[in-house]
């Protein structure tokens, strides 16, 4: 069944909804043409506590739960990708490592700018050569008179080179015997001597985010910007990704029913032939497949936050949810566009936008073959 939003929840739901409609639609075709971070947008949401809805509220936060930032980011995922996944990023990758693992230090010291908006983090696990294979971590930290002296690189860290970015949890080898990796996760903070930032990737969609690869050369930070368990870095992600699916499903579950939104307004104000083209059977058909589509993509993140509300293992239906959302964002951008027709292959309508934007869904935070195979173990193959 679809899950009932608490009054709280549907509280946040409109507010979030207002604020997508009315002050990021207007201006963010702008930012995404230009390829500019929407830096007023992301200090908006930082003043609406959105970026601290599931941190204590002893931390800057509003002591919320994971089901609210999923409902925030399904109505910004409505109207943009692009700050959607911000403030998604900015949450699962940013905040979680130091909230779940960090010290009680790194939570005074980095939760309270991160949790109001003022700063941003990211999570530095993917490498050039590893792609899936996150395992496969090649940057490496050694301890040497007190600090973590770190070697390597980083590929497609978001929130990871704006003026507002705190710091970035890398992974890092941090033993090795034999075959066997000891893989630990450490804070560097922004600006620390040896991290350096590489200009923007030039990206086919999510054009208003931030994306940077990474270089760590010789960086030392001390040894107390361990994030966790030495050795537990890579377990300690999994856990947060399992976490970040279910984000990322709802955003996609947004984007799928904004596809759905745009489709139906322009089906009846487009006329072809005498007649409103949604007065015609093949755009019905088309458009309901796509409301079935996103119908189901919200039943499975919410069905996968609902578990993971009830502290019971979730990383099925986080891995279904993720599956079947970001195909059907992807599959929704594509009918959209046919719906538009040549409108639709211009930037400056939502759908265009989708259709960029969707793609990267089935692949950031795990591939969409990546779910299949964790959807299969659970079920003993």
């Amino acid at each position: 069944m679809i899950m009932q939003l608490s009054e709280e929840h549907e509280a946040l739901r409109a507010t979030v909804e207002d604020f997508a409609q009315k002050e990021v639609a207007p201006v963010i075709a702008g930012y995404y043409i230009r390829e500019e971070f929407p830096y007023d947008l992301v200090a908006t949401m930082g003043e609406m506590g959105l970026f601290g809805l599931p941190v204590p509220e002893q931390y800057g936060g509003m002591g919320g739960d994971y089901v609210a930032l999923c409902v925030a980011l399904e109505e910004l995922g409505r109207v943009d990708q692009s700050v959607a996944i911000t403030l998604e990023a900015g949450v699962s990758l940013g905040i979680m490592p130091i909230q779940r693992f960090g010290s009680a230090e790194q939570k005074e010291r980095w939760l309270p700018d991160l949790a109001t908006g003022k700063a941003l983090g990211g999570f530095g696990l993917t490498e050039a050569g590893g792609g899936s294979d996150a395992g496969a971590t090649r940057t490496t930290a050694q301890v040497d008179d007190g600090d973590w002296v770190i070697n390597g690189s980083k590929a497609f860290i978001t929130n990871s080179g704006t003026r507002i970015t705190s710091h970035i949890t890398v992974t890092a080898v941090t033993d090795r015997t034999g075959d066997k990796r000891e893989i630990s996760a450490i804070l560097v903070p922004s600006g620390t001597p040896g991290f350096t930032v590489a200009p923007s990737y030039s990206k086919v969609g999510w054009n208003a985010s931030d994306t940077h690869e990474l270089a760590f050369t010789d960086c030392r930070v001390p040894e107390e910007n361990l994030v966790g368990g030495r050795g537990r870095g890579y377990a300690q992600f999994l856990s947060i990704l399992d976490e970040g699916r279910v984000a990322i499903a709802a955003l996609s579950t947004g984007a799928a029913q904004g596809c759905v939104d745009e489709s139906v307004r322009y089906a009846q104000e487009r006329r072809a032939f005498g007649a409103a083209i949604g007065s015609y059977q093949a755009i019905q058909f088309k458009i309901a497949e796509m409301e079935s589509r996103t119908v189901a993509a919200r039943l499975a993140w919410q069905h996968a936050a609902e578990k993971m509300a009830a502290g019971v293992s979730f990383t099925k239906e986080a891995a279904i949810a993720k599956l079947l959302s970001s195909n059907a964002a992807m599959d929704n951008a594509r009918d959209a566009t046919q719906i538009f027709g040549g409108y639709g292959f211009m930037n400056e309508y939502p759908v265009a936008r989708h259709y960029r934007d969707s793609k990267i869904l089935e692949i950031g935070e795990g591939t969409s073959e990546v779910q299949k195979m964790l959807i299969a173990r659970r079920l003993g193959l």
